[in-house]
């Protein structure tokens, strides 16, 4: 462990910090990354509640009412925390807490929690209503399952306690929290002898598939059902992106999953391996190579020839389509140095594709939610030296992002102000975006947002803040490596230098010539606000 933590100091951080922060190892070593732990106290972590890990998951379901029993802070994390697009009904949209009080807290919040069902259903008549308990909630001891099997019973339609108290775990396991309030909506497929007896390969009968850990983000999943589409595969259901209670019961008809979120869906798409025999792909929807493997491992799963005839044509024909605009932007922005940081592996890892594609070169790359076999899988994408994180904190990603000499950062939403004080560029690539970003349409509003970020005039107007470094490893002659000190006019104190400091630059050049009258492209803007409305019950 000594030895671990001498060779993983990285930067400047709590002791007990280190561990998680490591660097890309030679080939057949095992990475030295502690992770999959709830977050350490005082280190001002990254990583969500159980809480708002179950509500990003289920939000997405546009006909259902979302009732969060508590107190009406958290009915704030509420639909706008995915950017998730409905092509229909979008009752999801309306935030609704039963906004508990002194008095609910001291003499229980159940019967509140009863009208307030009575009242929704009344008003709104959903197919379900999904009941989600906070904090309070688990410390009182309200009991929601009783209350959702008697509201259920009375209404007739499923009434399900999704437990997701905050303080019990983390963000991975509300996502087990909404997989098993999911669980509830899937009904047995009707029994159908025929279609049983027939063959995968045959070019009869048209395949069904379920598309996992999708949440249609600024429309994603309405750019890659149609590739699916055009194999000749109906897509059941995108759990949850645009999906309905009907939609998800029939999940258990498809032939086979294909999981995007491994973090947040692989859960469910084990279950229903064991409970209706549907074997799951894992599959990414981001970038070329991603795209490509995703259509032809599911034409070869289904072993159909014209499948497979069809996938090769469309990825011809797509590919041929964008390829000069990605060339074009790759010469832009080839050579440039990335940061990743993700709320789980899958994107991460995805991301890592999506840049070599452009040339550029990932030099930090950390999750919030990532597993130790996530980040060995990692750790084969990346190159030697490169910075990997589980659940880092601002004051570490600020040091990393100086040390590494990053241009750009792709994050979500919480970073982004990191970035932009170091006068580094960003891209969103989380769940507040209003761009869609996956499909091959989509690869190509990546590239050029992070073309437009990095290329913009204005960093050469802004203050830039540069590392002022204890001191750097540098190769003399005979191939030694010494330290030497860079900082000059640095002063000893006590035999060792200065603490690591961030000093600020300003250009002397004035730019802003340059910037005016250059706007960013409409469509990379919230061209229409739109507000969500807090019903308080």
């Amino acid at each position: 462990m000594k030895e671990m933590k001498e060779k993983i100091g990285i930067v400047d951080t709590l002791e007990e910090r280190k561990p998680y922060i490591t660097r890309k190892q030679e080939k057949e070593q095992e990475i030295p990354l502690a992770c999959d732990n709830n977050s350490l106290a005082g280190a001002i972590s990254q990583r969500a509640c159980v809480y708002s890990g179950a509500r990003v998951v289920l939000n997405p379901v546009t006909d259902a009412i979302h009732l969060v029993h508590g107190p009406i802070g958290c009915a704030g994390y509420t639909w706008d925390i995915r950017g998730a697009k409905s092509s229909g009904i979008e009752t999801n949209r309306t935030s609704f807490s039963t906004d508990m009080k002194e008095l609910d807290v001291v003499f229980g919040g159940e019967k509140k929690l009863s009208s307030a069902i009575d009242e929704l259903v009344g008003l709104y008549h959903p197919p379900v209503v999904f009941v989600y308990s906070t904090c309070i909630v688990g410390i009182i001891g309200d009991d929601l399952e009783s209350v959702c099997k008697t509201a259920s019973q009375k209404h007739n339609i499923p009434v399900i306690p999704v437990k997701s108290e905050g303080f019990k775990g983390n963000k991975s396991d509300g996502y087990k929290a909404a997989c098993d309030a999911l669980k509830k909506l899937i009904k047995k497929p009707p029994e159908d002898p025929t279609a049983k007896k027939a063959p995968r390969s045959s070019e009869t009968i048209k395949p069904k598939i379920n598309i996992l850990g999708d949440f249609n983000v600024a429309g994603d999943v309405w750019l890659i059902k149609p590739l699916f589409e055009k194999m000749g595969i109906e897509v059941i259901v995108s759990m949850t992106g645009d999906s309905t209670a009907e939609a998800i019961s029939r999940a258990a008809e498809a032939d086979l999953n294909l999981v995007q979120c491994s973090g947040s869906m692989t859960y469910l798409a084990k279950w229903m391996q064991m409970e209706y025999g549907i074997p799951y792909l894992n599959a990414s929807f981001f970038g070329i190579e991603d795209i490509s493997l995703a259509l032809r491992k599911t034409a070869d799963y289904f072993g159909s020839e014209k499948m497979k005839q069809q996938a090769e044509q469309i990825l011809e024909t797509e590919i041929n389509r964008i390829m000069p605009e990605i060339s074009r932007v790759r010469e832009r922005v080839k050579g440039k140095r990335a940061a990743i940081y993700m709320g789980g592996p899958a994107k991460a890892l995805t991301l890592i594709k999506g840049f070599a594609e452009l040339g550029m070169e990932v030099v930090i790359i950390g999750t919030q939610t990532g597993k130790k076999e996530d980040y060995e899988q990692i750790s084969y994408s990346v190159r030697d030296g490169t910075v990997i994180v589980d659940d880092a904190n601002p004051l570490e990603l600020a040091e990393l992002l100086v040390k590494q000499k990053a241009d750009l950062m792709v994050a979500g939403v919480k970073e982004r102000f990191i970035a932009y004080k170091l006068g580094i560029a960003f891209c969103d690539f989380n769940h507040d975006r209003v761009v869609e970003f996956e499909g091959f349409d989509g690869f190509v509003n990546f590239v050029q947002e992070v073309d437009a970020s990095i290329s913009s005039p204005v960093w050469k107007a802004v203050r830039q803040r540069t590392l002022i470094p204890e001191a750097v490893e540098s190769e003399n002659k005979s191939g030694k490596i010494e330290k030497a000190a860079v900082a000059a006019g640095s002063e000893k104190k006590s035999g060792r230098m200065e603490k690591a400091t961030v000093k600020e630059m300003i250009s002397e050049e004035n730019h802003a010539t340059e910037c005016k009258g250059i706007l960013l492209k409409p469509k990379f803007l919230h061209q229409k606000s739109e507000t969500a409305v807090e019903s308080q019950v």
